[in-house]
């Protein structure tokens, strides 16, 4: 390879050791990409190639997440990713940082930032607010015991579970591109490589924790999110694929709760719009940056 790509290094977090990539320039400033749920850093190789010779880009694994350690409680409460994210910028010892995050990262990314508005130059978050309103109202008509009932047997329920295993590597490839119709082969023959590992007995398992899939009924309240998104200060960008489940803040009134920010919505775009359209959601975000 001409190209060596980035190096792997651990940082401790609650006493989990997660993982990160650096695609080296530490003098330059840093700029952190923060994948979303049950992905990996290596999502983010086409995004940091593209930046890494004006940035000193990191890529971390969010705990139960690729390379990292799984939580051994099986909990991923969002409180514990903010603290991971947190201790990572700590660790890589920068006064500020910019960083592209999507959606769990993204949620993650906002979170930290309205904690920490002076430590965030930028923030740019793909789908990263989470449900709509719509959906949160659906939500609030459920009693609460409803609520802790079905996470008690959902967790019950992933306990017995056992992780997906595929005959071959060609099978899971095909999961991975029936997740996601608008990858190219290349796109996807990447994400299931680094998202995979080999097991003894020769099939193949995705690395993310099945715990992953159970999330957590308790948190802070919706207002206080709001407050924080209030409270984040660094110019902001909001990213939303036009064909996307997600909810465009820009027209369910979210987008009021922000002082800074702007939503640029791609056309012909999914969830995974960084990947969908890969060169206009970089024109958007070089302008940007």
């Amino acid at each position: 390879m001409n190209d060596p790509g980035p190096t792997s290094h651990f940082f401790v977090s609650q006493r989990l050791r997660l993982h990160y990539v650096d695609w080296g320039n530490p003098d330059k400033p840093l700029l952190l990409l923060v994948h979303g749920g049950r992905d990996h850093c290596r999502n983010w190789d086409a995004t940091a190639l593209a930046l890494r010779d004006d940035w000193h880009v990191v890529a971390p694994d969010l705990r139960g997440h690729g390379d990292s350690a799984w939580s051994p409680d099986g909990n991923y409460d969002m409180l514990s990713f903010v603290y991971d994210l947190a201790q990572l910028i700590e660790h890589l010892g920068a006064p500020t940082v910019t960083i592209v995050a999507h959606s769990l990262g993204g949620n993650i990314a906002l979170r930290y930032t309205g904690l920490f508005p002076d430590r965030v130059e930028k923030l740019i978050a793909i789908e990263g607010l989470g449900p709509s309103p719509t959906v949160i109202a659906e939500q609030a008509a459920t009693p609460p015991a409803d609520h802790l009932r079905k996470w008690i047997a959902d967790k019950h329920s992933a306990a017995g579970r056992m992780p997906k295993r595929y005959a071959s590597f060609d099978d899971a490839l095909a999961r991975m591109r029936a997740e996601n119709g608008h990858l190219s082969e290349a796109q996807a023959h990447h994400l299931t490589l680094h998202g995979i590992n080999r097991d003894e007995d020769g099939s193949w398992s995705w690395k993310f924790d099945n715990y992953l899939n159970v999330w957590p009924v308790v948190d802070i309240s919706r207002d206080e999110i709001a407050g924080l998104w209030a409270a984040i200060t660094c110019p902001t960008l909001l990213f939303y694929g036009a064909n996307s489940w997600a909810s465009n803040p820009g027209r369910d009134g979210r987008l009021a709760h922000f002082k800074t920010a702007r939503v640029v919505e791609i056309e012909e775009a999914g969830h995974w719009l960084h990947h969908d359209q890969f060169n206009r959601f970089m024109a958007e975000l070089k302008n940007f940056l």
